[in-house]
Protein backbone atom coordinates (compact mmCIF):
# COMPACT_ATOMS: atom_id res chain seq x y z
CA UNK A 1 0.00 0.00 0.00
CA UNK A 2 1.39 3.62 -0.79
CA UNK A 3 2.01 5.31 2.74
CA UNK A 4 3.38 8.75 3.54
CA UNK A 5 5.19 8.90 6.46
CA UNK A 6 3.67 12.18 7.86
CA UNK A 7 -0.12 11.61 7.15
CA UNK A 8 -1.18 11.69 10.55
CA UNK A 9 -0.34 14.16 12.84
CA UNK A 10 2.13 12.92 15.98
CA UNK A 11 0.39 11.51 18.98
CA UNK A 12 -1.05 14.55 21.70
CA UNK A 13 -0.93 11.56 24.46
CA UNK A 14 2.69 10.99 23.75
CA UNK A 15 3.75 14.12 23.21
CA UNK A 16 2.16 15.56 26.72
CA UNK A 17 3.26 12.11 29.04
CA UNK A 18 7.16 12.84 27.46
CA UNK A 19 6.52 17.05 28.01
CA UNK A 20 5.62 16.26 31.82
CA UNK A 21 9.76 14.58 32.09
CA UNK A 22 11.58 17.55 29.84
CA UNK A 23 11.34 15.68 26.90
CA UNK A 24 10.54 16.09 23.36
CA UNK A 25 8.35 13.54 20.82
CA UNK A 26 9.39 14.35 17.60
CA UNK A 27 8.22 13.14 13.94
CA UNK A 28 11.10 13.33 11.79
CA UNK A 29 11.06 14.23 8.14
CA UNK A 30 13.15 11.94 5.75
CA UNK A 31 14.39 14.94 4.22
CA UNK A 32 16.47 16.25 7.42
CA UNK A 33 19.61 14.31 6.68
CA UNK A 34 21.21 15.68 9.99
CA UNK A 35 18.22 14.33 12.00
CA UNK A 36 17.58 11.06 9.95
CA UNK A 37 21.72 10.62 10.18
CA UNK A 38 21.65 11.57 14.77
CA UNK A 39 18.66 9.07 14.81
CA UNK A 40 20.37 6.43 12.60
CA UNK A 41 23.19 7.20 15.21
CA UNK A 42 21.35 6.85 18.09
CA UNK A 43 19.23 3.22 17.05
CA UNK A 44 22.53 1.37 16.67
CA UNK A 45 23.84 2.79 20.14
CA UNK A 46 20.57 1.58 21.47
CA UNK A 47 21.39 -2.04 20.07
CA UNK A 48 24.58 -2.49 20.67
CA UNK A 49 26.10 -1.78 17.09
CA UNK A 50 29.08 -0.19 16.84
CA UNK A 51 28.79 3.29 14.45
CA UNK A 52 28.01 2.73 10.98
CA UNK A 53 29.90 3.59 7.94
CA UNK A 54 28.79 5.65 5.43
CA UNK A 55 27.79 2.68 3.09
CA UNK A 56 25.59 1.50 6.40
CA UNK A 57 24.25 5.08 7.37
CA UNK A 58 23.35 5.41 3.62
CA UNK A 59 21.42 1.94 3.50
CA UNK A 60 19.60 2.64 6.95
CA UNK A 61 18.65 6.33 5.29
CA UNK A 62 17.02 4.81 2.48
CA UNK A 63 15.59 2.32 4.79
CA UNK A 64 14.19 4.48 7.54
CA UNK A 65 12.50 6.88 5.24
CA UNK A 66 10.40 4.85 3.78
CA UNK A 67 8.50 4.42 7.63
CA UNK A 68 7.56 6.71 10.17
CA UNK A 69 10.59 7.62 12.22
CA UNK A 70 9.84 9.06 16.24
CA UNK A 71 13.20 10.21 18.38
CA UNK A 72 12.63 11.15 21.88
CA UNK A 73 14.91 14.35 22.66
CA UNK A 74 16.90 15.86 26.09
CA UNK A 75 16.98 19.87 25.45
CA UNK A 76 19.03 19.72 28.46
CA UNK A 77 21.23 16.56 26.94
CA UNK A 78 24.93 17.12 25.46
CA UNK A 79 24.50 16.68 22.84
CA UNK A 80 20.24 17.80 22.18
CA UNK A 81 20.21 16.51 18.38
CA UNK A 82 20.71 12.70 19.37
CA UNK A 83 17.55 10.84 20.29
CA UNK A 84 17.80 9.06 23.68
CA UNK A 85 15.01 6.96 22.73
CA UNK A 86 13.84 5.39 18.53
CA UNK A 87 11.32 4.01 17.33
CA UNK A 88 9.49 3.53 13.72
CA UNK A 89 6.48 1.87 12.30
CA UNK A 90 5.25 1.23 8.71
CA UNK A 91 2.12 -0.57 7.57
CA UNK A 92 2.81 -4.20 5.71
CA UNK A 93 1.02 -7.46 4.75
CA UNK A 94 1.16 -10.15 7.47
CA UNK A 95 0.13 -13.35 6.34
CA UNK A 96 -2.61 -15.98 7.95
CA UNK A 97 -4.25 -19.19 7.50
CA UNK A 98 -5.46 -19.72 4.34
CA UNK A 99 -2.92 -17.87 2.39
CA UNK A 100 -4.55 -14.58 2.99
CA UNK A 101 -2.66 -11.10 4.40
CA UNK A 102 -4.00 -8.70 6.69
CA UNK A 103 -3.40 -5.36 7.26
CA UNK A 104 -0.85 -4.35 9.76
CA UNK A 105 1.44 -1.92 11.68
CA UNK A 106 5.35 -3.21 11.97
CA UNK A 107 7.02 -2.08 15.05
CA UNK A 108 10.50 -1.74 15.23
CA UNK A 109 14.09 0.28 16.24
CA UNK A 110 12.71 0.47 20.13
CA UNK A 111 15.59 2.44 21.71
CA UNK A 112 15.73 3.72 24.70
CA UNK A 113 19.81 5.04 26.01
CA UNK A 114 20.29 3.73 29.29
CA UNK A 115 20.88 7.38 31.22
CA UNK A 116 17.22 7.88 30.52
CA UNK A 117 15.35 4.98 32.02
CA UNK A 118 12.09 5.14 34.06
CA UNK A 119 11.01 8.43 32.82
CA UNK A 120 8.04 6.63 30.97
CA UNK A 121 9.69 6.99 27.32
CA UNK A 122 8.94 3.17 26.47
CA UNK A 123 5.41 3.43 27.47
CA UNK A 124 4.68 6.74 25.33
CA UNK A 125 6.84 5.38 22.63
CA UNK A 126 4.72 2.04 22.32
CA UNK A 127 1.22 3.77 22.93
CA UNK A 128 2.22 6.17 20.11
CA UNK A 129 2.74 3.62 17.90
CA UNK A 130 -0.99 1.64 18.46
CA UNK A 131 -1.97 5.14 18.27
CA UNK A 132 -0.36 4.94 14.89
CA UNK A 133 -1.50 1.53 13.67
CA UNK A 134 -4.97 2.98 14.34
CA UNK A 135 -4.63 5.60 12.36
CA UNK A 136 -3.70 3.63 9.29
CA UNK A 137 -6.42 1.71 9.49
CA UNK A 138 -4.61 -1.88 10.75
CA UNK A 139 -5.93 -4.45 11.99
CA UNK A 140 -3.42 -5.42 14.20
CA UNK A 141 0.25 -4.36 15.28
CA UNK A 142 3.20 -6.62 15.42
CA UNK A 143 7.12 -6.77 16.35
CA UNK A 144 9.98 -8.88 17.45
CA UNK A 145 11.54 -8.59 20.28
CA UNK A 146 14.89 -8.81 22.30
CA UNK A 147 12.76 -8.79 25.56
CA UNK A 148 9.93 -10.77 26.40
CA UNK A 149 8.57 -9.00 29.73
CA UNK A 150 7.93 -5.57 28.11
CA UNK A 151 5.51 -5.59 25.57
CA UNK A 152 3.11 -7.62 27.13
CA UNK A 153 1.90 -4.53 28.99
CA UNK A 154 0.77 -2.89 25.49
CA UNK A 155 -1.33 -5.82 24.86
CA UNK A 156 0.90 -8.43 22.49
CA UNK A 157 1.53 -12.02 22.68
CA UNK A 158 4.53 -14.13 21.18
CA UNK A 159 1.96 -15.85 18.07
CA UNK A 160 4.76 -17.67 16.00
CA UNK A 161 8.01 -19.45 17.29
CA UNK A 162 11.53 -19.96 15.98
CA UNK A 163 14.56 -21.66 16.18
CA UNK A 164 18.22 -22.83 15.24
CA UNK A 165 18.11 -25.64 13.19
CA UNK A 166 21.46 -27.43 13.05
CA UNK A 167 22.58 -30.54 10.72
CA UNK A 168 25.81 -32.77 11.88
CA UNK A 169 26.59 -33.68 7.86
CA UNK A 170 28.49 -36.98 9.04
CA UNK A 171 24.94 -38.66 9.62
CA UNK A 172 23.66 -37.33 6.57
CA UNK A 173 22.01 -39.63 3.76
CA UNK A 174 19.08 -38.06 2.30
CA UNK A 175 15.87 -40.51 1.91
CA UNK A 176 13.67 -38.25 0.19
CA UNK A 177 12.39 -37.29 -3.08
CA UNK A 178 14.87 -35.51 -5.80
CA UNK A 179 13.34 -32.38 -6.72
CA UNK A 180 11.75 -32.07 -10.92
CA UNK A 181 14.04 -28.91 -10.98
CA UNK A 182 17.76 -27.76 -10.47
CA UNK A 183 19.79 -25.95 -8.24
CA UNK A 184 22.41 -23.01 -9.62
CA UNK A 185 24.77 -20.37 -8.48
CA UNK A 186 23.58 -17.23 -9.22
CA UNK A 187 25.07 -13.99 -8.89
CA UNK A 188 23.49 -11.87 -6.19
CA UNK A 189 22.76 -8.87 -8.48
CA UNK A 190 21.55 -11.22 -10.88
CA UNK A 191 19.00 -13.03 -7.86
CA UNK A 192 18.20 -9.31 -6.72
CA UNK A 193 16.03 -9.52 -9.52
CA UNK A 194 14.16 -12.04 -9.56
CA UNK A 195 14.05 -12.09 -5.37
CA UNK A 196 11.13 -10.05 -5.15
CA UNK A 197 8.77 -12.37 -6.99
CA UNK A 198 9.82 -15.21 -4.91
CA UNK A 199 9.55 -13.37 -1.61
CA UNK A 200 6.21 -12.37 -1.97
CA UNK A 201 5.06 -15.91 -3.35
CA UNK A 202 6.97 -17.46 0.16
CA UNK A 203 5.94 -15.41 2.44
CA UNK A 204 1.48 -15.97 1.42
CA UNK A 205 2.94 -19.97 2.40
CA UNK A 206 3.18 -19.42 6.21
CA UNK A 207 1.35 -17.52 8.51
CA UNK A 208 3.40 -14.97 10.64
CA UNK A 209 5.65 -14.25 7.59
CA UNK A 210 5.60 -10.09 6.44
CA UNK A 211 6.36 -8.63 3.53
CA UNK A 212 9.27 -7.65 2.66
CA UNK A 213 10.95 -4.37 2.27
CA UNK A 214 13.48 -3.68 -0.72
CA UNK A 215 16.57 -2.98 1.71
CA UNK A 216 16.04 -6.86 3.57
CA UNK A 217 17.08 -8.15 0.32
CA UNK A 218 19.56 -6.00 -0.27
CA UNK A 219 21.20 -6.78 3.19
CA UNK A 220 20.81 -10.36 3.00
CA UNK A 221 22.17 -10.81 -0.50
CA UNK A 222 25.39 -8.99 0.81
CA UNK A 223 24.08 -6.23 -2.18
CA UNK A 224 24.60 -3.25 0.36
CA UNK A 225 28.91 -3.30 0.31
CA UNK A 226 29.21 -5.85 -1.77
CA UNK A 227 33.03 -5.15 -1.62
CA UNK A 228 32.95 -5.53 2.17
CA UNK A 229 34.22 -8.67 3.98
CA UNK A 230 30.80 -10.26 4.80
CA UNK A 231 29.18 -9.61 1.41
CA UNK A 232 31.92 -11.13 -0.38
CA UNK A 233 31.82 -14.53 1.82
CA UNK A 234 28.20 -14.59 0.65
CA UNK A 235 27.41 -17.40 -2.00
CA UNK A 236 24.16 -17.37 -3.55
CA UNK A 237 22.08 -20.16 -5.42
CA UNK A 238 18.61 -20.51 -6.66
CA UNK A 239 16.05 -23.21 -7.02
CA UNK A 240 14.37 -23.68 -10.72
CA UNK A 241 11.49 -25.57 -11.15
CA UNK A 242 11.20 -27.85 -14.39
CA UNK A 243 9.50 -25.46 -15.93
CA UNK A 244 12.43 -23.25 -15.55
CA UNK A 245 10.72 -20.61 -13.54
CA UNK A 246 12.69 -19.41 -9.99
CA UNK A 247 10.85 -20.85 -7.19
CA UNK A 248 13.62 -20.56 -4.29
CA UNK A 249 17.11 -18.98 -3.41
CA UNK A 250 19.05 -19.14 -0.45
CA UNK A 251 22.04 -17.08 1.02
CA UNK A 252 24.81 -18.51 2.48
CA UNK A 253 28.49 -18.71 4.23
CA UNK A 254 31.25 -21.36 5.14
CA UNK A 255 33.72 -19.92 7.69
CA UNK A 256 36.26 -22.57 8.32
CA UNK A 257 39.82 -22.97 9.92
CA UNK A 258 43.09 -23.52 7.61
CA UNK A 259 42.98 -27.11 6.51
CA UNK A 260 39.69 -28.08 8.37
CA UNK A 261 36.49 -28.91 7.22
CA UNK A 262 34.20 -25.68 7.38
CA UNK A 263 30.53 -25.17 8.88
CA UNK A 264 28.12 -23.67 6.72
CA UNK A 265 25.26 -21.22 7.95
CA UNK A 266 22.33 -19.46 6.34
CA UNK A 267 20.23 -16.45 7.89
CA UNK A 268 17.73 -16.43 4.53
CA UNK A 269 16.50 -19.58 2.62
CA UNK A 270 13.15 -18.53 0.76
CA UNK A 271 10.91 -20.99 -0.84
CA UNK A 272 7.45 -20.69 -2.85
CA UNK A 273 6.97 -24.48 -2.95
CA UNK A 274 7.82 -27.38 -1.26
CA UNK A 275 10.25 -28.82 -3.72
CA UNK A 276 12.39 -25.22 -3.77
CA UNK A 277 12.48 -25.83 0.35
CA UNK A 278 13.57 -29.73 -0.34
CA UNK A 279 16.07 -28.63 -3.14
CA UNK A 280 17.65 -26.38 -1.05
CA UNK A 281 17.79 -28.11 2.19
CA UNK A 282 19.76 -31.50 0.19
CA UNK A 283 22.53 -28.54 -1.35
CA UNK A 284 23.18 -27.35 1.92
CA UNK A 285 23.48 -30.28 4.02
CA UNK A 286 25.28 -32.55 1.17
CA UNK A 287 27.66 -29.94 0.58
CA UNK A 288 31.63 -31.44 1.03
CA UNK A 289 34.49 -30.41 3.23
CA UNK A 290 31.75 -29.30 5.65
CA UNK A 291 30.98 -30.45 9.47
CA UNK A 292 27.78 -28.96 9.67
CA UNK A 293 25.28 -26.89 8.38
CA UNK A 294 23.35 -23.99 10.68
CA UNK A 295 19.96 -22.12 9.76
CA UNK A 296 18.90 -19.65 12.00
CA UNK A 297 14.97 -18.20 12.71
CA UNK A 298 13.75 -21.75 11.01
CA UNK A 299 9.98 -23.01 11.76
CA UNK A 300 9.92 -25.06 14.73
CA UNK A 301 7.94 -27.52 12.16
CA UNK A 302 11.01 -28.55 9.40
CA UNK A 303 10.08 -31.37 7.39
CA UNK A 304 13.91 -31.30 6.90
CA UNK A 305 14.13 -34.79 9.83
CA UNK A 306 11.78 -36.68 7.61
CA UNK A 307 13.95 -36.51 4.94
CA UNK A 308 17.14 -38.08 6.22
CA UNK A 309 18.03 -41.51 7.25
CA UNK A 310 18.84 -40.42 10.87
CA UNK A 311 16.54 -37.70 12.11
CA UNK A 312 18.93 -37.05 15.14
CA UNK A 313 21.21 -35.47 12.62
CA UNK A 314 18.72 -32.78 12.79
CA UNK A 315 18.68 -30.58 16.20
CA UNK A 316 16.52 -28.10 17.09
CA UNK A 317 17.90 -25.17 19.28
CA UNK A 318 17.44 -21.52 20.94
CA UNK A 319 13.67 -22.60 20.51
CA UNK A 320 11.46 -18.93 21.52
CA UNK A 321 9.19 -16.65 20.22
CA UNK A 322 9.49 -14.34 17.98
CA UNK A 323 6.86 -12.96 16.39
CA UNK A 324 4.43 -10.80 18.59
CA UNK A 325 0.67 -9.53 17.58
CA UNK A 326 -1.66 -6.80 19.22
CA UNK A 327 -4.79 -7.14 17.71
CA UNK A 328 -6.40 -4.07 17.40
CA UNK A 329 -9.36 -4.19 15.54
CA UNK A 330 -11.00 -7.91 16.09
CA UNK A 331 -13.34 -7.70 13.24
CA UNK A 332 -10.80 -6.80 10.45
CA UNK A 333 -8.41 -9.40 12.04
CA UNK A 334 -10.88 -12.52 12.82
CA UNK A 335 -12.29 -11.93 9.22
CA UNK A 336 -9.09 -11.85 7.41
CA UNK A 337 -8.20 -15.69 7.93
CA UNK A 338 -9.21 -19.02 7.02
CA UNK A 339 -10.35 -21.51 9.74
CA UNK A 340 -9.87 -25.01 10.61
CA UNK A 341 -13.62 -26.15 11.05
CA UNK A 342 -16.88 -24.87 10.97
CA UNK A 343 -18.88 -23.08 14.14
CA UNK A 344 -19.92 -20.22 15.92
CA UNK A 345 -18.17 -18.94 18.82
CA UNK A 346 -18.46 -16.07 21.21
CA UNK A 347 -15.59 -14.43 22.39
CA UNK A 348 -15.69 -11.66 25.33
CA UNK A 349 -12.24 -9.59 24.90
CA UNK A 350 -10.92 -7.70 27.70
CA UNK A 351 -8.71 -4.97 26.51
CA UNK A 352 -6.73 -2.47 29.53
CA UNK A 353 -6.08 0.26 26.64
CA UNK A 354 -9.53 -0.21 25.14
CA UNK A 355 -8.60 -0.92 21.32
CA UNK A 356 -10.43 -4.73 21.20
CA UNK A 357 -12.00 -4.67 23.75
CA UNK A 358 -15.28 -6.03 23.34
CA UNK A 359 -17.89 -9.23 22.69
CA UNK A 360 -17.45 -10.24 18.58
CA UNK A 361 -19.32 -13.33 17.00
CA UNK A 362 -17.24 -15.28 15.06
CA UNK A 363 -19.01 -17.20 12.23
CA UNK A 364 -16.93 -19.95 10.00
CA UNK A 365 -18.90 -21.80 7.38
CA UNK A 366 -17.41 -25.44 5.90
CA UNK A 367 -15.18 -23.62 3.84
CA UNK A 368 -13.27 -21.85 6.80
CA UNK A 369 -14.82 -18.38 5.61
CA UNK A 370 -15.57 -16.46 8.67
CA UNK A 371 -18.14 -13.68 9.39
CA UNK A 372 -17.55 -11.20 12.38
CA UNK A 373 -19.66 -9.13 13.90
CA UNK A 374 -19.52 -7.01 17.60
CA UNK A 375 -22.28 -8.09 19.76
CA UNK A 376 -23.69 -6.62 22.88
CA UNK A 377 -23.57 -9.07 25.72
CA UNK A 378 -27.38 -8.78 25.96
CA UNK A 379 -27.58 -10.24 22.34
CA UNK A 380 -25.30 -13.30 23.07
CA UNK A 381 -27.43 -16.66 22.50
CA UNK A 382 -27.47 -18.17 26.23
CA UNK A 383 -26.42 -21.44 24.15
CA UNK A 384 -23.83 -20.58 22.13
CA UNK A 385 -20.07 -21.61 22.96
CA UNK A 386 -18.31 -18.89 24.17
CA UNK A 387 -14.70 -17.78 25.85
CA UNK A 388 -13.60 -14.53 27.85
CA UNK A 389 -10.14 -13.87 26.98
CA UNK A 390 -7.76 -11.57 27.30
CA UNK A 391 -6.31 -9.31 24.01
CA UNK A 392 -3.02 -11.10 24.94
CA UNK A 393 -4.60 -13.98 24.44
CA UNK A 394 -6.66 -13.63 21.52
CA UNK A 395 -3.33 -12.72 19.75
CA UNK A 396 -1.57 -15.46 21.11
CA UNK A 397 -3.74 -17.83 19.20
CA UNK A 398 -4.41 -15.81 15.97
CA UNK A 399 -2.34 -17.29 13.46
CA UNK A 400 -2.75 -21.18 14.90
CA UNK A 401 -0.17 -21.34 17.23
CA UNK A 402 -1.22 -21.83 20.41
CA UNK A 403 -4.01 -23.83 21.18
CA UNK A 404 -6.58 -21.93 22.92
CA UNK A 405 -6.98 -25.06 25.42
CA UNK A 406 -3.70 -24.40 26.29
CA UNK A 407 -4.33 -21.29 27.50
CA UNK A 408 -7.03 -22.50 29.18
CA UNK A 409 -4.92 -25.02 30.82
CA UNK A 410 -3.24 -21.81 31.99
CA UNK A 411 -5.92 -20.00 33.81
CA UNK A 412 -5.51 -17.68 30.87
CA UNK A 413 -9.08 -18.30 29.23
CA UNK A 414 -12.09 -18.73 30.52
CA UNK A 415 -14.95 -21.55 29.10
CA UNK A 416 -18.04 -19.55 29.49
CA UNK A 417 -20.03 -23.31 28.29
CA UNK A 418 -18.18 -26.75 27.82
CA UNK A 419 -17.25 -27.88 24.54
CA UNK A 420 -16.10 -24.41 23.51
CA UNK A 421 -12.47 -24.55 23.99
CA UNK A 422 -12.57 -27.39 21.69
CA UNK A 423 -14.24 -25.75 19.60
CA UNK A 424 -12.25 -23.23 19.73
CA UNK A 425 -9.07 -25.44 18.85
CA UNK A 426 -10.43 -27.00 15.70
CA UNK A 427 -11.40 -23.36 14.79
CA UNK A 428 -8.76 -21.58 15.66
CA UNK A 429 -6.05 -24.29 13.71
CA UNK A 430 -4.01 -23.92 10.73
CA UNK A 431 -2.73 -25.68 8.24
CA UNK A 432 1.09 -24.46 8.70
CA UNK A 433 2.98 -23.54 11.61
CA UNK A 434 3.07 -19.80 11.91
CA UNK A 435 6.79 -18.77 11.69
CA UNK A 436 8.71 -15.87 10.86
CA UNK A 437 11.97 -16.39 9.39
CA UNK A 438 13.27 -12.49 9.91
CA UNK A 439 14.12 -10.02 12.29
CA UNK A 440 12.44 -6.30 11.81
Amino acid sequence: MSFDPRSTPVDPAATAALARHGLEYRLLDPADLEAMHAWIEAENRGFHHGRPRDVDRAHDLSVASERRVHGVYDPTAVDPHVPVATVDGWPTGLSVPGGRSVDAWAVSAVTVSPTHRRRGIARALMEGELANARNTGAALAMLTVTEATIYGRYGYAPAAKAATVTVDRRRVHWVGPDAPGRVQFVTAAALREAAPAIARRAVSRTPGEIDRWPGILDRALGLVDADGDAARSIRTVRYDDEHGQPQGFVAYRITREPNQPGFLEFDFLVAATDDAERALWRFLIEQDFVSGVRGRLRSIDEPLPWLLEDPRAVTLSDLADHLWVRVLDPVEALGARRYGAAGVLELDVADSLGHARGRFRLTVDDRGRAEVERVEATDAAASGQSLALGVQELGAIYLGGVRPSLLGRAARITERRPGSLVLADRMFAAERSPHLSIWF
